[in-house]
């Protein structure tokens, strides 16, 4: 049998440390931590749930950290996680999908909690987390397998909490540097141009996340795994900043492709309601039925959590409250009351 080893890089994570190895130390058959530089109890965690600890100089390359992370295990398989995921389910599967005659990079579905409201959203992704002994990483940052071992996504689903605007606040500093160092040296990159638009956006500079987003769109290959997300999110930031004519431009030239997501007409709702406040001569007559009827294509579609970058909830319960409030002030009650028995199970007060 393939042994299967938990792989990770941490540094002052005892907030969320224990949950992570608790998760998955039934699964495993070693548990692996680099520690880049601890002032809490991190190292203290780690060493009393059994894991084999070393230390590594941190020097400002994620990449260079996971690579000598994984020169620590001499597993044929070797899964990582960062200490604020957490396995949700699927672990039982992966020893079957271990069984493999040919080696595979796998990726796991990941629940990225986004916000901490009082009605939470969820984001689904996927990303390359297991992969077979040998394989190494690149990038100074959001590094990725430096392999042409063809990709499986695997039925392992990992929960994480990182993006919540309190942990995120804490990474801000580290992060702009690393990608503005990065992007410096390869300045079309689509990826890096993808994820600076990103970390933008989650610190509400709707500006530069726009602009990011729009030059990474100039660049990313129509089969790119992240276009979805990228797409949808340009089209919110271009909102936030004000650019509605670029983002009616680009839902226009995107429409084709995104059929069955339902965060693109999520977003285009979104626009074209902005459009109407800013034209209210055509507002009623125009422009509003344009938003019905995006909101309306959601839940037509239905849940897409396949899709990269989908928020659980445009295909349901989130939709339907826009067309409920869109009714509402409309004062069509008729109308508005046929949503409201699909909101109220999500939990979303009305």
């Amino acid at each position: 049998m393939s042994a299967l080893a938990l792989v990770m890089i941490v540094r002052n994570e005892e907030r969320s440390l224990r949950r992570c190895l608790q998760s998955v130390t039934p699964f495993v058959d070693e548990l692996i931590i680099l520690d880049t530089g601890s002032t809490d109890q991190t190292v203290a965690i780690a060493t009393d749930m059994g894991a084999k600890v070393s230390h590594f100089t941190w020097c400002h390359d994620f990449s260079a950290a996971r690579n000598a992370a994984l020169a620590l295990s001499h597993a044929d398989w070797n899964l990582m996680l960062d200490a604020d995921e957490w396995i949700m389910e699927g672990a039982e599967f992966l020893r079957a999908e271990l069984r493999s005659s040919t080696p595979f990079i796998g990726s796991v579905h990941i629940a990225n909690s986004i916000n901490s409201s009082k009605n939470p959203e969820v984001s689904m992704s996927w990303a390359p987390r297991l992969v077979p002994r040998g394989t190494r990483f690149h990038g100074a940052i959001h590094e990725q397998p430096d392999s042409a071992l063809p990709r499986r996504r695997l039925a392992l689903k990992i929960a994480h909490d990182g993006y919540l605007p309190l942990h995120m606040e804490k990474k801000r500093e580290r992060n702009e540097v690393l990608l503005r160092q990065a992007l410096t040296k390869s300045p079309q990159d689509p990826y890096l141009l993808y994820q600076s638009g990103k970390n933008a956006e989650v610190y509400q500079n709707y500006h530069d996340a726009a602009e990011y987003y729009t030059q990474a769109l100039l660049h990313t290959a129509p089969t790119a795994s992240y276009r979805h997300d990228l797409v949808v999110r340009t089209l919110f930031t271009l909102k936030k900043a004000h650019y509605l004519e670029n983002a009616i431009q680009l839902a226009d030239s995107e429409m084709h492709n995104w059929q069955d997501s339902p965060d693109f007409f999520f977003a285009l709702g979104d626009v074209f309601l902005d459009w109407a406040i800013q034209h209210p001569d055509k507002a009623e007559s125009e422009i509003l039925p344009l938003v019905e009827a995006s909101w309306k294509k959601c839940l037509e579609i239905g849940e897409r959590p396949e899709l990269a970058g989908t928020v659980i909830g445009r295909g349901s319960h989130a939709a339907a409250l826009n067309l409920l409030i869109l009714y509402e002030g409309l004062g069509n009650q008729r109308e508005a009351d046929k949503y409201r028995d699909m909101v109220l199970p999500a939990g979303v007060p009305v």
